[in-house]
This record gives C-alpha cells, sequence and structure tokens, in this order.
C-alpha cells in the first residue's frame, strides 16, 4: 500500500487530521522524567501509547535527536520502533544535497529508520530531490511557504510576477504526482495557504504553525475545505504540562485538538 492510501485510511479510521511532533527538548521534560535520553524515550513512550488511537501521524524532527550523538540516532531508532505500523511517521529532515548524497539520506530515512515520509528542501532543484521520489511508495513534503517569520526572505520573493514558492509548487507538481508530493505550507501564512490549496487540490498539505506559533486552525480548516491536509502540533502537546500526571494534559490537549480536526 502506497503511504498515500494508508494515510487517508488511518485518517478515517482514528477520525483524524493530527499529526503529534515528536520534539523532545530536556529543559521542558516533565517532573519525575530524567534528563536524559532514557528520560526522553520514556517521556516519547508514554505519548505514543496515550494518543495513538486520536492522531493519524507523528513528525519526529531530526535535529531533537541528533544533538545527542550516537545515543540520539538509538533514541531516534527506539522511537519510531514505538510508533504502530499503521500510524504514519514523519522524518522532519529537511534535506536536500546533490543526487548521491541524497540517495544516502533516503536510504537512511525510508530504508534503515522506516519512515514513510520526510520533509525536503527544494532550494537545490528537482534533481536533488528526485532520489527520495524513486522510493515510489512513499509520500514526499516539499517545503513550500513555512511558517517562520523569515520566511518572506526567500520564499515570497517574486519572479517573473510570481512567488519564489509559487514557482517550487509548479516545478515538483510537474514531475511527481500526488501520491508521492505533498508541500508543507505554514498555518501562520493564510493567504498563502489559500493560494497554494487552489493551486494543489489533491495533494497532501502538512500544516506546522499551530498552537505555539500561533496559526488560527479554525480559518485553515475553512480554507481547506475538506482537502487532503495533516495538522501538527508539536510544543502545545508534548510540553502541555511539567507536573508528574503531565500525561493527563498531554491527553486533554490532543482531544483538544483531535475534536477539532475530525474527518468530515
Amino acid at each position: 500500500m502506497k503511504v498515500f492510501e494508508k494515510l487517508l485510511e488511518t485518517q478515517k479510521k482514528n477520525n483524524s487530521l493530527l499529526c503529534i511532533g515528536l520534539d523532545p527538548q530536556l529543559e521542558k521534560l516533565p517532573e519525575g522524567i530524567q534528563r536524559n535520553t532514557f528520560g526522553i524515550l520514556e517521556f516519547n513512550k508514554l505519548i505514543i501509547e496515550n494518543t495513538k488511537k486520536f492522531v493519524c501521524a507523528y513528525k519526529l524532527n531530526f535535529a531533537f535527536y541528533e544533538q545527542f550523538g550516537s545515543e540520539g540516532f538509538d533514541l531516534l531508532e527506539k522511537t519510531v520502533e514505538l510508533i504502530p505500523n499503521e500510524i504514519v511517521k514523519i522524518a522532519d529532515g529537511k534535506r536536500g544535497d546533490i543526487g548521491s548524497t541524497s540517495q544516502a539520506y533516503a536510504k537512511s530515512i525510508f530504508q534503515h529508520f522506516g519512515f514513510d515520509c520526510a520533509t525536503l528542501n527544494p532550494f537545490m532543484g528537482v534533481d536533488s530531490l528526485t532520489p527520495f521520489f524513486e522510493f515510489d511508495d512513499k509520500l514526499n513534503f516539499v517545503l513550500a511557504c513555512t511558517s517562520n517569520p523569515g520566511a518572506s526572505d526567500f520564499q515570497k520573493l517574486r519572479i517573473d510576477n510570481r512567488f519564489l514558492y509559487e514557482l517550487i509548487i509548479e516545478k515538483f507538481t510537474d514531475n511527481f504526482t500526488k501520491e508521492q508530493l505533498g508541500f508543507v505550507v505554514g498555518a501562520t501564512n493564510e493567504l498563502e495557504f489559500q493560494s497554494i490549496r487552489e493551486k494543489v487540490v489533491d495533494n497532501f498539505l502538512l500544516v506546522p504553525g499551530i498552537g505555539a506559533q500561533g496559526g488560527n486552525l479554525a480559518r485553515i480548516l475553512e480554507i481547506n475545505s475538506n482537502r487532503n491536509i495533516i495538522i501538527n502540533v508539536s510544543r502545545d502537546i508534548i510540553f502541555a504540562s511539567k507536573e508528574k500526571n503531565f500525561i493527563e494534559k498531554v491527553i486533554e490537549k490532543t482531544l483538544y485538538y483531535r475534536n477539532q480536526l475530525q474527518v468530515v
């Protein structure tokens, strides 16, 4: 089964468009959790065990694991193993390099770690990301219009009277199918989100920027109009409390978002 189909199936089964970002930070771990990689694994395990029925995906930002060196890669591997097979696993590494390097990145993400999806940086062009799409059962999310304040530095520059992010979307949709290709579009960019959604009607959009970054969830869902989407929430869920009973708040926050993100 292609990941595109798996994602649709899981969203329907769990009645959820919600993705939780498993992006651990030592200083934000709750009381009673060790501040080391063993503690993070316990933390991730508790979150997965208590939220897996309410999500369609988990997204792991590699930076939060790579910072611990070899222990971090072990932590990443073990966390992925905790995620049920039916839940989509997104590798958030924003990879992109010359062909042979991207081929190695793709093998690491899809073959070694067993992820279903990857986030990709298109700056070096279509050929730099082609090795990821050669795993044709996987789903890749290309950065289009991100949620950070600096997104306007380059992504919203005009070239031939079009924004750079529009050219990126056009170039990749010309080369890859909706089953292979999605885009990262931040919830903090409502106008751009609307423009992008009109251009890519059936592709999945991975949407960060809800919660801690202040994106307007209701407005994004209104614009999206029941098309293919994944809404990612990280900090607002996983760091909902620093108390020993933090998992109760995590469940509460998960249900708060999931209740707004049910499949229509």
